[in-house]
């Protein structure tokens, strides 16, 4: 049995001695390789918390201690030594969730993978313990991957100094990157630790003396602390939190794990908040990792285990037909710049980064900030393109409504990941945008069907320069493009029925399953008229008069049902007084298991099979409704 395999939870890790330990680190780290090459996964991010993560569990008494990682995607190792080592099924349906889930195990407390929270969550987990009487219980938030960009962690870190004799143990997993390289003035600040002339000797020193202090409460602290402030003129990252009235303990090499015990001993023992300072290099242990500049394999997919090189997926991406289209506009249009939050590469503005340096900007994790910015962008006379994951809209409404919508600034959003999207559970499913931007003002709202759809709607967003607009599209590859057969007002018509059966409104990537429950309903005797907005938001009029005379309409989408695109299309029908039966289609509101796509919508009935009988039985309800006398009559 292998030492990995022998440790089924916290308390066998503990029970193992010091010089184990590296053979156990070795052994982690191949598995989370050989695994994650089978499933894909987070590996970069994990292979640098090896360390950090074996000491925070020999130190405290996980669960009744709460160890809340920032963002969720560093829990692999949490979850190797939390008993989970079955990897084979890793972010599959049935498997091991890729972020920490309560429903797998008590060790893991939040089920995040939006940055820059569990500071937040710390901050009310100790004042709970304070209140209850609950001594001896610590909160420790593990903040890394660019979480201390995001502003929420400052709004927590300002509380959490106010709580002197609170204990919230602060790690911060430093490792100069969130996706991409760290962007921003903290980014710099904390950088100065890795290129200062002087860090190396003051890290050795460090490692050569914490151990050396000994584990006594506010003495030993001090000491340790004194040590730092003789290194203050040269190293100066303790300023920025000791200002704020937090304890700082480090620099500390990430990849130590007996100088991370003894930092993470002293720092539970203070009895406040405190700060420990842990280095990491994202990717350690895995050449094809380390040489990996773009992201050191942050989010890899199936790969080679022995090269790192990824295995052939299949077509074109929805990310690279915008990415590429990006490029064309930026040549055209000077005025066109690109925001991002820590999501470069992700979302596709990498190469608009390369051909236009000077107008991109990166936020880093920090989605209203973003929006803001945006919005100041536009009063300066450029049309920004904020491009970020469509579950990252969620934390930005305010100030797409109040900042950009309220002063009606032409700034375009790129919603990537929206609708299902599957394997990263249930946070990242992008099915709340169509939702809420259905609230904003002057909102233009476009879901292409298509790469050739995306790139025209791309550019009819450039021209709105007095309102706010949106594009959203799914994970994965493209579809081939789906022609027209003829519109109506701005409405592209895919499908013409030969009666006025079943008008059937698609929104974006559901057209083409929408294509296909046409022809299922076709040979059924049931003619349906299949028809595609330009925009979702606002809704063409001639909608209402296309529907006036249809048996039945039926909208299908990629988004929540409540509040999106069938209840739009509801609330039109109902505004121009065309009393047609309605059926809306959609994702329903529930948080949804992480899965395949594909095992998603067909668990949820939006496959075209579970469509078209939910459309040929509602109606049939209609006619025979339709055909029975009335008991007036």
């Amino acid at each position: 049995m292998s030492l990995l395999e022998s440790i089924k939870g916290p308390d066998d890790l503990k029970r193992l001695d010091v010089e184990s330990l590296p053979a156990l680190h070795a052994e982690i780290r191949e598995f989370l390789v050989e695994a994650v090459s089978k499933t894909g996964g987070h590996l970069g991010p994990n292979l640098g918390v090896v360390e950090l993560t074996v000491a925070l569990h020999r130190v405290f008494d996980s669960p009744r201690d709460r160890i809340l990682f920032d963002t969720g995607h560093q829990a692999y190792v949490h979850k190797l030594l939390t008993g989970r080592q079955d990897f084979v099924r890793l972010r599959q349906k049935g498997g091991v969730s890729g972020y920490p889930s309560q429903a797998e195990s008590e060790h893991d407390i939040i089920e995040n993978s939006h940055a820059s929270t569990a500071l937040s969550y710390a901050d009310g987990l100790a004042k709970a313990y304070q209140l209850r009487g609950e001594a001896g219980r610590h909160a420790v938030a593990v903040v890394g991957d660019g979480a201390l960009t995001g502003g929420m962690c400052w709004e927590a870190l300002n509380n959490i100094a106010a709580g002197k004799d609170r204990p919230v143990i602060i790690v911060v997993n430093d490792n100069g990157r969130s996706y991409s390289p760290t962007i921003g003035g903290l980014a710099s600040h904390l950088a100065d630790l890795r290129v200062t002339q002087g860090y190396e000797k003051a890290l050795d020193l460090v490692k050569k003396t914490v151990p050396r202090v000994p584990v006594a409460g506010e003495l030993a602290y001090e000491a340790l602390h004194g040590l730092k402030k003789g290194l203050k003129d040269m190293l100066q990252p303790q300023a920025m939190f000791e200002d704020l009235g937090l304890k700082y303990i480090g620099p500390i090499d990430g990849h130590d794990e007996q100088a991370l015990e003894h930092a993470l001993r002293k720092a539970r023992d203070f009895g406040g908040p405190v700060i420990v300072h842990a280095i990491t290099v994202k990717g350690q242990g895995y050449g094809p990792a380390l040489a990996n500049v773009e992201d050191h394999m942050h989010g890899a997919g199936a790969f080679d285990p022995m090269t790192g090189k990824g295995k052939a997926g299949g077509g074109t991406s929805w990310t690279k037909v915008f990415s590429n289209e990006m490029v064309a506009i930026g040549a055209e249009r000077p005025d066109v710049v690109g925001i991002t939050a820590a999501m470069l590469h992700p979302v596709g503005l990498a190469a608009f980064a390369e051909a236009h340096p000077d107008r991109i900007y990166d936020v880093g994790i920090a989605e209203q900030h973003a929006a803001t910015s945006a919005a100041g962008l536009a009063l300066g006379g450029l049309h920004p393109v904020v491009a970020i994951y469509a579950t990252f809209l969620n934390r930005a409404f305010d100030q797409v409504l109040m900042d950009i919508a309220l002063h009606r600034q032409g700034v375009t959003f790129v919603l990537d990941r929206a609708g299902v999207t599957g394997d990263d559970g249930a946070s990242h499913n992008g099915m709340w945008d169509l939702s809420i931007m259905q609230l904003v003002p002057g909102m233009h709202i476009g879901v292409p069907r298509d790469g050739e759809r995306l790139r025209s709607l791309l550019r009819a967003c450039l021209d709105i320069d007095d309102a706010p607009s949106a594009i959203r599209f799914p994970k994965g590859p493209v579809c081939e493009d789906i022609p027209a057969v003829g519109r109506i007002g701005s409405m592209d018509v895919i499908v013409q029925g030969e009666r006025k059966d079943v008008l059937l409104v698609a929104a974006g990537s559901m057209v083409a399953s929408a294509v296909e429950v046409a022809e299922r309903l076709t040979s059924e005797g049931i003619a349906v008229t299949v028809v595609d907005p330009l925009f979702v938001k606002p809704l063409d009029p001639a909608l209402a008069e296309a529907a006036e005379g249809y048996e039945l309409v039926a909208v299908v989408e990629d988004n929540g049902r409540t509040g999106a695109v069938g209840d739009a299309v509801a609330r039109l029908l109902r505004d121009a007084e065309v009393d047609v039966p309605i059926r809306t289609f959609g994702i329903p509101q529930e948080f949804l298991d992480h899965a395949k796509r594909n095992e998603i919508l067909a668990e949820i009935g939006l496959t075209p099979q579970d469509l078209a009988k939910e459309i040929t039985a509602a109606h049939a309800k209609v006619v025979k409704r339709r055909s029975t006398p009335s008991r007036a009559s």
